[in-house]
């Protein structure tokens, strides 16, 4: 098959990418790398099968079949392009690009779904668990409509991504669009961005010997999963998840954030101190865990990986001297 990937250099992104040349298909990833990285694809350069595009998908010129004939004939699309790092200090998180985060969640997405009709490809919207904002539900199936403010400081990326959800429904409804969407729960593994998510953050401050940062007293609760899984279950979605349908994808194992700094420190072995740097953020949720009986029954699709497997392999990416033994990275 061919397969379109935007967001293809990002860490999701890159990894799905590996997944699908190593079944045999022809990739093209296309991203603009304001947060992707070309180290991620570096090792694909090489591959006769993949092709990269560096480009902004909320413009229509790198979508226009005359410019880009090799889009033509693809079969699918996965729609990956965001940023989605919600720490307020990283030049790279979605409150640094509060505006290009919500043009490629709206009109990123409405050109894919343009392009996905014009060429009859399959389409995927790759939405986020943060569509439930601060949770009254718990787990969060994937019927909940969600508590989200559209005035706060997180509305950027969630209000964006709820108005993708919302395109791609339409482009189904009206315009007989073989779409459905993924709600993704926070995942870590190999190439994330040292861009102040928890996992990565926590992990360089052990290795550090430096304090980790927790928000609040740490009792807010995060699912985890491993990039492998996650991106396993993307590809079932699209493979197997019918027309319209939508699919939590996560980990449905529940943790503190005091719990997942302890085992840190713990499997780095750090004499980091575990301190609380502030109150909560606003709107950060206190709760988030996914109810993934939709995905178990329709795509056969649950995480693999523990939690305490997953960090030693990350663990051992980020510090080669710790002596775990790694689990397969994807697939």
């Amino acid at each position: 098959m061919k397969i379109i990937v935007t967001g293809g250099a990002g860490f999701l992104g890159s990894h799905l990418v590996d997944k699908l040349l190593q079944r045999g298909d022809e990739v093209i990833a296309i991203d603009n790398l304001l947060t992707g990285d070309l180290k991620n694809i570096e090792h694909l350069r090489s591959n006769p099968n993949f092709r990269f595009i560096e480009a902004d998908v909320v413009k229509p010129l790198p979508l226009d079949l005359e410019a880009n004939p090799d889009l033509i004939g693809a079969d699918q699309i996965y729609h990956l392009a965001s940023p989605a790092s919600p720490n307020i200090n990283s030049p790279k998180s979605y409150h640094a690009l509060a505006f290009e985060t919500m043009q490629v969640n709206s009109l990123g997405t409405w050109n894919l779904c343009e392009l996905a009709k014009k060429i009859g490809a399959k389409f995927l919207f790759a939405s986020t668990s943060e569509i439930y904002g601060n949770p009254k539900e718990h787990p969060q199936k994937e019927s909940y409509l969600g508590n989200v403010s559209t005035l706060g400081p997180r509305s950027v990326y969630d209000e964006s991504k709820r108005f993708g959800e919302t395109i791609t429904a339409a482009f189904i409804r009206s315009k007989g669009l073989d779409g459905r969407t993924v709600r993704i729960f926070n995942t870590y593994g190999p190439r994330m961005a040292d861009d102040g998510r928890v996992v990565i953050e926590f992990i360089n401050a052990a290795l550090a010997n430096k304090p980790i940062p927790i928000f609040g007293n740490g009792s807010q609760t995060r699912s985890f999963c491993y990039v492998s899984d996650l991106i396993e279950g993307i590809v079932l979605a699209m493979e197997k998840g019918n027309k319209g349908k939508v699919f939590n994808l996560g980990n449905p194992q529940e943790f503190t954030i005091q719990e997942l700094a302890e085992k840190i420190k713990q499997l780095t072995g750090s004499t980091s101190e575990i301190k609380s740097i502030a109150e909560l953020p606003e709107d950060d949720p206190l709760k988030r865990c996914p109810d993934i009986s939709h995905a178990k029954e329709v795509l056969g699709w649950e995480p693999k990986i523990g939690l305490e497997k997953g960090l030693k392999t990350l663990i051992n990416t980020l510090n080669p001297r710790c002596s775990f033994t790694p689990t397969s990275e994807v697939g």
